[in-house]
């Protein structure tokens, strides 16, 4: 066979195998849509078998959307998990709403209702805000920050101060992870922990403020690194630090005024 007949029936096999996926996590969707009014009318189910298997639904979205280039499902099945890792202290009658908005996004992009090339930014921000430390009656504002840090204490520290100030969040727990999602939903300001595994917070915010694609997004950088380490002297002048400790609810108020986001 030619180079070109081993490209065209790789691609086919690709094709063959993204429709499968797709018919797959739509049947897995609309399950768990049906899932979802039993609950909330109580005519069967649970709701944490049902929160379960939307975390397994979107694992598998996260992991094959991302192998198979359908990326709009990849960053949905990111969001999904992200919601749901939170979701414990959140009024059952509100994760029901939640999640029936998340799976009938996942539903009208495998059945092209949304396009595939859908610009990924406002199809997230359509999305059920995260609201694990929020109280329900604080009015969310149209500002999404996305934390790069790891899952931890100070992670959810963060997070809290900035759901009760009315921010959309989003927590990515991969530097490597997180690029290709700052390109993908352009976020109003990216927070990146300096100590990450593989490509440091410091590189990424670096890398971030040099490309083109992304060098408009806002972003900071929080750690608890001395003000005058060496190694802070490599960001870039507009990348503003918050420092872990006393001065951090002070300094985080300063970035967000610094970048125009309170």
């Amino acid at each position: 066979m030619s180079p070109g007949g081993d490209a065209a029936a790789i691609e086919a096999v690709l094709r063959e195998m993204r429709q499968e996926f797709l018919d797959e996590a739509g049947d897995a969707a609309r399950d768990l849509l049906l899932r979802v009014e039993q609950v909330r009318h109580d005519t069967g189910g649970d709701l944490a078998d049902v929160v379960r298997i939307a975390r397994r639904h979107a694992l598998v979205l996260r992991g094959q959307g991302e192998s198979l280039g359908l990326s709009p499902l990849a960053t949905l099945g990111h969001r999904l998990g992200d919601y749901l890792s939170e979701s414990r202290s959140v009024v059952p009658a509100l994760i029901l709403d939640d999640l029936e908005v998340f799976l009938e996004v996942i539903v009208d992009l495998v059945e092209g209702r949304i396009p595939a090339d859908t610009e990924q930014g406002p199809m997230v921000r359509g999305l059920p805000a995260k609201r694990g430390f929020a109280p329900e009656d604080i009015e969310v504002r149209d500002i999404e920050i996305m934390l790069v840090m790891e899952p931890g204490a100070q992670t959810h520290f963060v997070e809290r101060e900035l759901q009760q100030c009315g921010y959309r969040t989003v927590q990515i727990g991969s530097t490597f992870e997180a690029l290709p999602l700052i390109v993908r939903t352009r976020p109003d300001m990216v927070i990146i922990s300096a100590v990450m595994p593989g490509l440091t917070g410091i590189d990424l915010a670096i890398g971030v403020a040099a490309m083109p694609e992304t060098r408009n997004v806002p972003t900071a950088l929080i750690t608890s690194l001395d003000p005058d380490n060496e190694l802070l002297a490599l960001l870039p002048g507009q990348v503003p630090v918050i420092h872990k400790g006393p001065a951090f609810a002070d300094d985080l108020f300063h970035a967000l005024d610094t970048l125009f986001l309170i």
